[in-house]
């Protein structure tokens, strides 16, 4: 190698070692601050001026920081007196302003909003609500009767009781505007950087929710540490279609930018698939946080000019799929920044960035963060990771235990999923845990067998699942929406890649739809459930 080019790497080397220094410097000071997320977004109103836009949606328009925190004031004492002792209350509501609003507000009163999943079913919201021990929920008539939640509302009803914005907002007068326009630049109940700030639900892709328990310590740190990795800037424009249920949805689609002075635009659906590319063009955005299902479906309708504004496009909750990123590259010119992130890290643990990026893999931890390897049988590279940090919760709600907290062991968690972490420090994926099955005595990933279902039907979903064999211990499942899908073009493709035999389904089934969580995650549970039933309806 030339002595120019070993020169050249080693100061690449150097340099890209002194940005990751700076950037854990950067984080460490400002994790050092104190703070709630109410007194944070007053600070940045404060620094970046209480004129500029906050938050923006296509119904109420522009919303600026002044108004935003007026507009928190006069919500909490409302709220205050309506939710009496109740500690935590539930949300559910669409991405809008008002709903940045109310979360907000809900927090100054010294009260923690559990986020619920209003795509996940009258049985999931009532377990939600019982593990949180939540009696009131806060919601809107439009979006009940836009979103068509009547038959939930009315199901979920029986349990708590709905608290309807629409009529809280008619009760609030000029009086009311005054006084949240004088206390706007503090809280109306003091709290510390470690109370609870939120409770967020898992995604229940794999079973029953669990109610996840983070302080505003931890969301902030999160916050903190995305900052210290990704460059924003007051110029830029984050797009967010991630629900707020979502954890990646408010903390890195919501208070990020709050806290760091960069406007939202905000939209209710994600799964406007014709509209997002259109408003993404009219906002100017320069910002898109998504899933790999989401991008696929913009991909397909959008222009190659709508994307002209983005800079940046991040993606997580799921695998990326090669055909997402190739799509993306040529046709609008963008890279995919794949991170992961789990609910109980608040939820960022390792992202891609311009400067530190490795197709495959989910990026580097985030500053202050430590990971350790649990060996699991069978998978030879990687094993089962650890997370300690700032941003990783408080403990678990469980639904035998409602309203206790289970803190973690020694600051800990066991996040359930099999990585690998090569010699630079980049995290890649190989699957959860529990999404192994041993086959003749074989350690096998579903993950990766989904992999190769993507390459072969890119524009289609495929979900995999192991069920019992008494010959081979487990078996393979592949259920997916593609009509031409079938297990000799599995077999070919597979092969021609070079997959090991183990890795081909015993059996391709076509469905007409593979169950998907609202935050656009497969739902593990519900493919088990379809491919039981079809198991059922076989034997009977």
């Amino acid at each position: 190698m030339p002595d120019e080019l070993k020169g050249r790497k080693r100061r690449s080397a150097a340099g890209a070692k002194l940005d990751e220094i700076m950037s854990d410097l950067i984080f460490q000071t400002s994790l050092a601050a104190d703070q709630t997320i109410v007194e944070k977004v007053i600070a940045t109103a404060k620094e970046r001026g209480l004129s500029e836009t906050a938050v923006e949606d296509p119904v109420s328009g522009h919303l600026t920081y002044g108004k935003l925190l007026t507009g928190t004031a006069v919500l909490a004492r409302k709220l205050s007196k309506i939710t009496g002792n109740d500690e935590t209350v539930g949300v559910m509501l669409p991405n809008a302003n008002g709903t940045v609003v109310t979360t907000l507000a809900l927090m100054s009163a010294g009260k923690v909003p559990a986020m619920i999943n209003f795509t996940s079913g009258a049985r999931n919201v009532i377990s939600a609500c019982r593990t949180a021990k939540v009696t009131k929920v806060l919601s809107s008539r439009a979006f009940i009767a836009q979103a068509k939640l009547d038959a939930l509302v009315e199901e979920v009803g029986k349990e708590v009781d709905f608290v309807w914005m629409d009529d809280v907002r008619k009760e609030i007068g000029m009086v009311d505007k005054i006084a949240g326009r004088l206390t706007r630049t503090h809280p109306l109940v003091k709290r510390s950087a470690d109370d609870v700030a939120v409770v967020m639900f898992t995604s229940g892709s794999e079973g029953q929710p669990k109610g996840v328990v983070l302080s505003h310590r931890n969301v902030l740190a999160n916050a903190t540490q995305a900052a210290a990795r990704i460059d924003f800037t007051p110029s830029d424009k984050l797009f967010n279609v991630l629900p707020m249920f979502h954890s990646f949805g408010l903390t890195a689609g919501t208070i990020l930018p709050l806290v760091s002075g960069v406007q939202t635009y905000l939209y209710p659906s994600p799964l406007h698939y014709r509209i997002v590319p259109e408003l993404i063009y009219a906002s100017n955005a320069t910002t898109l946080f998504g899933t790999d299902t989401f991008l696929n479906g913009y991909a397909r309708v959008a222009h190659a000019y709508d994307f002209r504004s983005l800079r940046y496009c991040f993606a997580g909750a799921e695998p990326v799929k090669p055909s997402t990123r190739q799509t993306y590259m040529e046709r609008f010119g963008l890279r995919i920044l794949e991170g992961y992130g789990i609910t109980e890290a608040a939820p960022v643990i390792a992202i891609n960035t311009p400067m530190y990026n490795k197709a495959g893999s989910v990026g580097k931890l985030m500053p202050g963060m430590t990971a350790r390897l649990e060996k699991v049988p069978g998978v030879e590279d990687g094993g089962r990771l650890h997370i300690s940090g700032p941003n990783v919760m408080v403990g678990y709600l469980l639904a035998d235990n409602p309203g206790v907290v289970v803190p973690l062991v020694d600051g800990w968690h066991d996040t359930g999923d099999v990585v690998e972490i090569d010699e630079d420090g980049f995290v890649t994926i190989k699957g959860r845990a529990k999404r192994f099955a041993k086959i003749a005595g074989e350690m096998v990933s579903l993950a990766s067998v989904e992999e190769i279902a993507g390459e072969l039907w890119p524009e289609h979903l495929s979900a995999v699942a192991a069920i019992k064999d008494e010959r081979k211990g487990e078996r393979l499942v592949l259920i997916t929406d593609c009509p031409a899908a079938d297990r000799a073009a599995f077999l070919a493709h597979a092969k021609a890649r070079g997959a090991q035999d183990l890795m081909v389904p015993a059996e391709v089934r076509v469905v007409a739809k593979v169950p998907v969580l609202g935050s656009g995650k497969i739902d593990f549970a519900g493919v088990n459930r379809l491919v039981e039933d079809g198991e059922a309806d076989r034997a009977a």
